[in-house]
């Protein structure tokens, strides 16, 4: 079960969050970010920000198509299709820490997502690398091989959500993938 990927919200929801935390964050804090915005937006109201599939790596769950977007960024990823559009966004300082080089339009988020965003931003945003890393080792990273896919399932149920909920959602999720 896949998610369609929202790459104008990612990418929006990527700049809000740097600017949040002063324009700039190592990959490591904006990929926990996300993952637990998406977390609670799914959780809360039935769907992601980012549409995302989040990989269980040694240090916490890693969106994947950001990862990819931010990496080409970096200029060390095959995957250079973001590139020529982003260098008025996004660029990095040195290997780990990216700046933001514009505003996010707000228009490609939500409400919800801003308060989600918002949320994980508030939640993370003074933990170290070794505490996030801790925190988003939960029942979700836990269930999942390393460098696997992270169920849907599995992050619902680690937001506390009812098993009747989480098959809900699982089945939303199934059916918008295959219209997609």
């Amino acid at each position: 079960m896949k998610q369609v990927f929202q790459y104008e919200a990612a990418v929006n929801a990527l700049l809000f969050v740097l600017s949040e935390l002063g324009g700039k964050s190592d990959m490591h804090k904006l990929c926990k970010i996300l993952y637990f915005a998406d977390q609670r937006h799914l959780s809360l109201y039935g769907r992601s920000i980012t549409g995302d599939t989040y990989i269980a790596m040694q240090y916490g769950p890693v969106p994947s198509n950001v990862d990819d977007i931010l990496k080409a960024v970096r200029g060390d990823s095959f995957f250079s299709g973001y590139i020529e559009e982003l260098k008025d966004k996004l660029t990095f300082d040195n290997r780990y820490i990216i700046r933001a080089l514009s505003e996010p339009d707000l228009d490609e988020l939500s409400k919800t997502d801003l308060k989600c965003l918002s949320y994980a931003v508030k939640l993370c945003r003074n933990m170290n690398f070794g505490e996030l890393t801790e925190f988003s080792h939960g029942l979700a990273w836990s269930n999942t091989a390393r460098d696997r896919a992270i169920s849907v399932k599995d992050i619902l149920r680690e937001a506390g959500d009812e098993e009747e909920y989480v098959e809900f959602i699982a089945g939303k999720i199934r059916l918008q993938s295959s219209l997609a």
